[in-house]
């Protein structure tokens, strides 16, 4: 054989050596496995999706990453991965005779399906090789209406060039900025009715943009209440029933504005959907004074209470253990001055939300409305078996809690985890005779069979599981709640849960969301036509000029806060596009045109990918039962668009939105 020849083979045998040998194997739970996972339930590592033992068919594994529920894992590989392998399958906690489809997709491509799997079956193996793949994903398929769906991708490793490690994918797309900034002249912006009962504290602030100062006045308020001309904050107490119509008005230099108020005095509250910000997906279980004064104040400061932003709700975590006047729930050492720091919040013109649960813990392990002891207390040993003490206990202390908070002065309760009709309803009354008006909201999935139950008992109830920052998560939780509009309005609203905008905790550290600036839009222009409550779920301190445009576009906020109250409905969905219809007070009409891009079709259809055109739409007014004349309004642009017909053609990105307001002209 020629010398060079074999010298040339040798060198090949060598160079193949040595890239074998810069090779390494990374086990999936290895990874900070959650900031991977879009699905709506969290992923665990090394366990199942419950944190037990991982076990396919009576098979222990030490390795692999336990899911729940439909399951969507991302990972940018950027070709530096050469195989992934695992085995998969349902674990042996799973649902009975619950179909699961197991998918591994690189760059669009499907590289492995297993099938339909379920309880009892084999894990089945994979390995696939991934050379070139720049984006891999890991999808699981199961009826996202069903909880507790364990599935396994057990012994799932990479192996990885060099010292690559898989990264999150790269979410950079352009913040582009659609609505115009405030003019100087006063706007009123806040809702143009408001419903108190009779007696209790009235507390309304008008909420307008402008140049400061801006001078307040109000033509024909009612007997009882008085307005304060510096901060617009109407305060009191009325003590007959009825409506009263008054008028607002507001001055600077610039010019006046006036608006009609509707005050209602009667039985119901939340007349509008709940608007402001809530703590948990900002700091979870390290919520504090400091924090909630910052969020207070930075609520005031970077202009979002002149845009009719207003509950400041503390979560879970401020719980400390019972006692005071009514033996009620009180604060924990994280809030040394509980009714300063309420006295200080409604100083600025704003409310404040707490926390509870009907349970002996709350989901984060602090004392709940009800006992298995006579005086309420909660012990260290069951603050760290808190999972043992998830249910309703002998004793329960609505009247006692309902009171303390009226004392307070707390204008909002989240009422938490799972609540049952009887639960609900003890609170529900609780609350109506404790001498104050209190938000009345429970979380979380509220079985659609009692939705008659929770329209009449709350003003706002959870129709979904907690939301996460991803499209799977905001799809599952807004987009598929057609079926429950009938039973949002008045007094009784939608929630899909906290807005996934900004800086967010959901699932892992604190992290930009991972929603693209089209899924954004889409988000808070869904939620608005939803009627659905606006709770900013970040630290507003932290908004950045985009995150804070899409927060103060106000004719956005005014179809969320509109009169009427009614929740949008799909009207139509076809070639990948949703259409959602919302009718407003004035006669005219919202409509949201959602490129969804046939979500949830294909197993790709789950991913980003990167490359997804902006489509071109023709919206058909015939085929959403509308006909005559309309003057159509870009909302997020407020913009005049002129006059149609018949149809309306528009481009609208991957996952974006045209959002509309349609007014007749006969």
């Amino acid at each position: 054989m020629n010398k060079k020849i074999i010298m040339v083979w040798v060198l090949a045998l060598l160079s193949t050596g040595l890239a074998a040998q810069k090779t390494k194997s990374i086990w999936l739970d290895d990874l900070p496995i959650k900031s991977f996972s879009e699905g709506i339930p969290a992923v665990l590592p090394k366990t199942n999706a419950a944190g037990d033992s991982m076990k396919i068919k009576s098979v222990y594994y030490t390795h692999g990453v336990g899911v729940n529920s439909t399951s969507v894992l991302s990972f940018y590989l950027n070709g530096n991965a050469t195989e992934f392998s695992a085995s998969v399958g349902v674990d042996d906690k799973g649902v009975k005779n619950l179909p699961h489809r197991f998918y591994v997709i690189g760059d669009k491509k499907i590289l492995f399906d297993s099938g339909e799997m379920k309880l009892g079956d084999a894990a089945r193996a994979i390995k696939v090789s991934t050379e070139g793949i720049k984006q891999l994903g890991l999808l699981v398929l199961v009826d996202m209406e069903i909880n507790r769906t364990y599935a396994n991708w057990a012994d799932a490793k990479f192996i990885m060039k060099e010292n690559a490690i898989p990264q999150t994918l790269p979410n950079n797309d352009e913040k582009y900025i659609l609505t115009p900034l405030p003019d100087k002249k006063p706007k009123i912006n806040s809702a143009r009715i408001f419903g108190a009962r009779p007696g209790n504290p009235f507390l309304y602030t008008v909420a307008t943009t402008g140049e400061q100062p801006i001078s307040y006045t109000a033509q024909n308020l009612p007997a009882g209440l008085s307005i304060n001309k510096k901060t617009g904050v109407i305060s009191g107490k009325i003590a007959q029933r009825g409506t009263y119509k008054t008028i607002l008005k507001a001055q600077n230099a610039w010019g006046e504005a006036q608006k009609e108020l509707s005050i209602v005095i009667g039985d119901t509250i939340a007349l509008t959907p709940p608007i402001g910000w809530n703590g948990w997906n900002s700091w979870a279980k390290n919520i504090d004074q400091e924090k909630v004064i910052a969020s207070a104040d930075a609520m005031v400061k970077m202009g979002l209470s002149q845009h009719g932003w207003t509950y400041i709700n503390i979560d879970d975590a401020w719980q400390g253990q019972r006692g005071g006047a009514f033996n009620a729930i009180q604060p924990n050492e994280k809030f040394p001055r509980f009714k300063e720091m309420i006295d200080y919040i409604h100083g600025l013109g704003l409310k404040v939300g707490v926390y509870s649960t009907p349970m002996i813990t709350s989901y984060a392990g602090y004392i709940g409305g009800s006992s298995d002891n006579e005086d309420g207390k909660i012990t260290e040993a069951i603050k760290e078996n808190k999972r043992a003490f998830r249910y309703v206990g002998k004793y329960r202390f609505e009247q006692n809690d309902a009171r303390q908070m009226a004392a307070w002065g707390i204008d909002y309760l989240k009422y938490d985890w799972r609540i049952e009709v009887g639960s609900a309803q003890r609170m529900s009354e609780a609350l109506k005779v404790s001498g104050r008006d209190i938000v009345y909201s429970i979380s979380n999935s509220a079985p659609f069979a009692n939705a008659q139950d929770w329209a009449r008992l709350t003003n706002t109830f959870r129709t979904g599981p907690d939301i996460r920052d991803s499209w799977l998560s905001l799809y599952h939780s807004a987009f598929t709640l057609d079926k429950w509009a009938p039973f949002g309005g008045r007094g009784h609203w939608l929630d899909p849960d906290m807005m996934i905008l900004g800086n967010v905790t959901t699932g892992s550290a604190l992290h930009p969301t991972r929603l693209t600036p089209d899924e954004q839009y889409s988000h808070v222009s869904l939620f608005s036509l939803l009627s659905a409550p606006l709770l900013i779920g970040c630290p507003i301190e932290q908004l950045d000029a985009f995150t804070l445009n899409l927060l103060t576009n106000d004719e956005v906020i005014e179809i969320n806060q509109d009169v009427l109250g009614k929740p949008a409905r799909l009207i139509s969905q076809e070639n990948g596009v949703q259409v959602w219809l919302k009718p407003l007070e004035d006669g005219s009409y919202a409509v949201g045109l959602f490129n969804i891009a046939h979500f949830g079709e294909t197993p790709q259809s789950y991913f980003r990918w990167g490359d997804e055109p902006t489509i071109n739409y023709q919206f058909d007014f015939s085929k959403v039962g509308l006909s005559g004349s309309f003057k159509l309004r870009d909302v997020w642009r407020q913009k005049d668009l002129g006059l149609f017909s018949q149809s309306f053609k528009t481009n609208i990105r991957h996952h974006g939105v045209t959002m509309l307001r349609m007014i007749p002209v006969k």
